[in-house]
């Protein structure tokens, strides 16, 4: 099988994840519920994820790592959050629909007032042109994806930070796919009020694990209430950190994975792993730019974009495309992504796209036999796959 859906799911770990989930499963109980030892350990397998998740993202205070299920409902903890004081929200053009949905349910719940930036794909200044208008309209509260899921785009993060902590206004991040893959100190980002992140994509964890980093200096309201342990005696909810934000039992065995797919990305190191997939990605790029009828969504300049890269063909509709491909065992995604107001941005909404996300596990080999392959069923023969071997 040759897999390139890295940017949906990351389907082969390092063996140290499976290992460290099936080891927990067996000895970990409820973590802050008693002091008998499986308890303990739950506690210290937690305590220690945390503890390293802030040191890779550069957290100053680990209780500010909020483990959650996944980055949506990181993403709703901090939209609710922010909708408890800031009444004007601004998007970019590139949202998923765990920003999007949320966002508007919001706005109508709450009357609050939204802008959407009109950006282009790769068009850093237009964005930030649309930031500035927005802020003279009155934005005070700004939702940003740190990299498009469907084009690889890398939005001007840090040109957006300069301009918004300049004007006192607050940020929420999705770095549902840049965590793990580009470096992220969120102490630098003055603006930052939160950054939502999975653990099943980038940083190589199960699904079923994602963290909320709650920089705020605000004490936000909780979306979901219930058992953590501590103030049991108390109706509210606690006032502090991590408590207030993670109601009922967490994923013991999932944190217990996703301290591993930690470990692998901070010793690997994230430029190391982008350098590799941009490498597969300017291979696909290259080849599929010599087939009739294929239109790749590659950036002009290739430090603006991740390893995932979307093309269409003129020839088959997107998902027969991708249906053709898995009957090779190859595994891309093709549709809307989950993204309409991405597609709808860069123009692709009525077609959408077929995506491909090479990860670290895949070589040159594979993705040289996904382009001839992909050629064959777009109506061309291709070059002879090269069957030279590269290695990380």
């Amino acid at each position: 099988m040759i897999y390139l859906d890295n940017a949906a799911t990351t389907l082969e770990k390092p063996p140290a994840v499976s290992r460290a989930m099936c080891w927990a499963m067996r000895h970990a109980g409820g973590a802050g519920r008693s002091a008998h030892p499986p308890a303990m350990l739950g506690a210290d397998i937690i305590y220690d994820t945390r503890r390293l998740a802030a040191q890779v993202f550069d957290v100053p205070d680990p209780t500010r790592v909020i483990f959650t299920a996944n980055a949506t409902q990181a993403l709703n903890m901090a939209l609710y959050a922010m909708a408890q004081t800031r009444r004007h929200f601004a998007i970019s053009g590139f949202e998923h629909n765990a920003v999007y949905r949320p966002i508007l349910e919001l706005v109508k719940r709450n009357n609050l007032k939204l802008t959407m930036l009109h950006s282009a794909l790769w068009e850093d200044a237009l964005l930030l042109e649309q930031a500035e208008q927005a802020i003279r309209d009155g934005a005070d509260c700004f939702v940003l994806c740190h990299v498009s899921n469907v084009f690889g785009y890398i939005q001007p993060l840090e040109q957006l930070d300069a301009l918004l902590s300049e004007h006192g206004i607050p940020l929420v991040l999705d770095a549902s796919q840049s965590a793990g893959v580009l470096p992220l100190s969120v102490s630098k980002l003055h603006s930052l009020a939160a950054v939502g992140m999975p653990g099943h994509k980038g940083l190589y964890a199960p699904p079923g694990t994602g963290m909320l980093l709650w920089m705020s200096q605000d004490l936000p309201a909780p979306l979901l209430l219930g058992g953590t342990g501590s103030l049991s005696e108390q109706a509210d909810m606690p006032d502090f950190l991590p408590d207030r934000l993670e109601s009922g039992t967490v994923n013991v065995a999932g944190i217990a994975g996703l301290f591993e797919g930690l470990q692998f990305v901070s010793k690997l190191g994230e430029s190391e792993i982008a350098a590799w997939e941009c490498k597969l990605r300017d291979l696909v790029t290259e080849k599929l730019r010599e087939v009739p009828g294929v239109t790749v969504y590659a950036s002009p300049n290739p430090q603006k974009q991740t390893g995932v890269l979307s093309f269409t063909c003129r020839q088959l509709p997107c998902e027969i495309v991708a249906q053709r491909l898995a009957e090779h065992n190859i595994c891309v995604r093709a549709g809307l992504h989950c993204a309409p107001l991405a597609h709808s941005t860069a123009g692709t909404l009525e077609t959408g796209t077929v995506r491909i996300s090479p990860g670290w596990f895949q070589s040159v080999r594979q993705v040289r036999k996904f382009c001839d392959i992909l050629a064959h069923i777009c109506g061309k023969e291709s070059d002879q796959i090269c069957d030279e071997v590269f290695t990380h």
